[in-house]
């Protein structure tokens, strides 16, 4: 889906430009690709327009604070304007609810969940919310600074990983092309940062593979509770953030890391998947996503394996589908 009209680009230059005060949201549990693209639209704003107030909100990422710091939101904000980017739906903005601001702009590249903002660009063929931040620049010739530059460039790098996925295409390469030559950013320093980890990570990623389950279907899967994360010494984020270690696993089409979180007494779910739509599975069980990227939160580890039984369905159909065009051919 892109619900997009030739104007569109005008019309969020134009609420940008008459907006004194811009607050910029994104997703709880933020990664790459929602700081990315909110603290580096920040940095676009502010360099072209330096007398505007602009505040990037939301609970820190310790893991990415390399990507910029967020603001503290003042008391008393009169009619700002909202600018949403990377999220679907109003129930994972993470700091506000956006339908209580009469004046904002959603820029997702997620497939269409509900209409939350007055004006919405959903582009869900766009490798990231930051390469849709970078063509709303280069469209309106916002000027893009170096420090920008990078931000925009960790987001959809991430997403991508560095271009493997197949959200990737002819206009992303275009883009980055562009901004490659416009800003002359260090593409090795911004790697180091993203992929640079600690020891203990890296032991960890071990531990998860060996403990991975593996079904029939080609389903992986692993429960990490509490205690195991306390014994390696790592957060109930370092999980999801290694999920995509596993992506070329031949006996593995779809893999989950559900990974236990005391502090809000449920379990993080991360979905991932080398073929087998998984979005609709995760939208069903309380979550959503891509079709091959997805998560959710669950309560308990009945719910996780009731997830799991309902991916075997789907990696079941998806190969039995694989296997039928083969014959057929």
């Amino acid at each position: 889906m892109n619900l997009f009209k030739p104007n569109l680009y005008r019309q969020i230059y134009k609420k940008i430009k008459t907006a004194d005060t811009i607050i910029i949201a994104r997703h709880v549990g933020p990664d790459p690709d929602a700081l990315g693209s909110s603290l580096g639209l920040k940095q676009i704003i502010v360099d072209n327009f330096p007398n505007k107030k602009v505040y990037v909100i939301g609970s820190p990422a310790a893991k990415f604070k390399y990507i910029g710091e967020l603001d503290k939101l003042p008391e008393n904000i009169n009619n700002p304007l909202l600018i949403v980017t990377d999220t679907p739906d109003h129930k994972r903005v993470d700091g506000l609810d956006p339908r209580k601001i009469k004046n904002s702009i959603k820029i997702d590249h997620h497939p269409y969940v509900e209409t939350m903002c007055q004006l919405e660009w959903i582009d869900d063929k766009s490798s990231s919310a930051s390469q849709m931040v970078l063509e709303l620049a280069f469209k309106t010739n916002l000027k893009i600074s170096k420090a920008a530059a990078e931000k925009l460039y960790i987001g959809l790098i991430a997403d991508t990983n560095r271009f493997m996925y197949s959200y990737t295409n002819a206009k992303t390469f275009a883009i980055v092309s562009k901004l490659l030559e416009e800003t002359n950013i260090d593409i090795t320093k911004i790697y180091n940062e993203l992929y640079l980890r600690p020891y203990k990570e890296i032991k960890f990623q071990g531990y998860m593979a060996q403990n991975y389950q593996i079904t029939e279907t080609k389903v992986g899967y692993i429960i990490i509770n509490a205690e195991t994360l306390k014994e390696h010494n790592v957060d109930a984020a370092t999980p999801g953030n290694l999920i995509n270690s596993f992506n070329h696993i031949d006996e593995i089409l779809i893999w989950v890391t559900a990974t236990e979180d005391k502090e809000l007494g449920s379990y993080r779910i991360s979905i991932r998947s080398r073929g087998p739509i998984i979005n609709e599975v995760a939208a069903n069980h309380g979550g959503g996503g891509h079709i091959y990227a997805s998560g959710t939160r669950l309560k308990t580890k009945e719910e996780i394996m009731d997830l799991i039984k309902d991916l075997e369905n789907v990696s079941k159909q998806y190969i039995e589908k694989v296997s039928n065009d083969v014959n057929n051919n």
